[in-house]
């Protein structure tokens, strides 16, 4: 079971990026998926959860507007694209699975496995 994020990268300020997440070993379209990040020194932020079907997505506050969340389920990918991206926006960028449990999304003990980060830098 595995998930390995990539497309991180440095962006100036109201640039656009799309992160990827690559899944193998489980059942990808029969899972939930989400976006995570963490800034320098500061805990992690739940970003934007799909529904395994793709039909239903949520999103923080702070990225409501101008983040996209979408998944292939025969390609087994998971995509968050992200644009009007902002300073604040800096920050390791996270795939994890959600097997249920309850509709906190920011619930992080219910992610039962995690990627190893993808950098994203918004900075001129």
């Amino acid at each position: 079971v595995q998930l390995v994020e990539s497309g991180g990268d440095l962006v100036q300020p109201g640039g656009s990026l799309r992160l990827s997440c690559t899944a193998s070993g489980f059942k990808f379209s029969a899972f939930a998926m989400a976006w995570v990040r963490q800034a320098p020194g500061k805990g992690r932020e739940w970003v934007s959860l799909i529904y395994s079907g793709g039909d239903t997505t949520f999103y923080g506050d702070s990225v409501k507007g101008r983040f996209t969340i979408s998944r292939d389920n025969d390609k087994t990918m998971l995509y968050l694209q992200m644009n009007g991206l902002k300073p604040e926006d800096t920050a390791t960028y996270y795939c994890a699975r959600r097997p249920g449990g309850s509709s906190n999304w920011a619930s992080f003990g219910e992610y039962d496995v995690w990627g190893q980060g993808t950098q994203v830098t918004v900075s001129s």
